[in-house]
């Protein structure tokens, strides 16, 4: 289901949710890695925060795809990604075949 529809649109909230939610545990998992007191030298850390980082901002850009009316819209096939997937990767930008093809 494409979600190219009004903001006031229920799914559109419901995303907005998601999103939200995705974006505090991701903020709460970079400050525990902040407290451990570890340097910027362990290497699994740094690893760690570079992924959490990224997906900060594929948030941060499926927040610009709702304002931009283009969430839930497959970047790779422009076909509508799966509600299922959207609830489970709510920031994902691909339906699972051009999921896979990306990666």
């Amino acid at each position: 289901m494409s979600l190219d529809v009004p903001r006031t649109d229920p799914h559109v909230h419901e995303a907005r949710r998601r999103l939200e939610h995705a974006r505090s545990s991701r903020l709460t998992q970079l400050q525990a890695l902040e407290e451990t007191g570890h340097t910027t030298d362990d290497h699994l850390l740094s690893a760690q925060r570079t992924a959490i980082e990224r997906v900060l901002k594929e948030i941060e850009e499926a927040f610009a795809r709702i304002e931009e009316g283009t969430y839930g819209t497959c970047l790779g096939c422009g076909k509508p990604v799966p509600a299922e997937r959207l609830e489970i990767l709510p920031y994902t930008r691909h339906c699972v075949a051009c999921g896979r093809r990306a990666a």
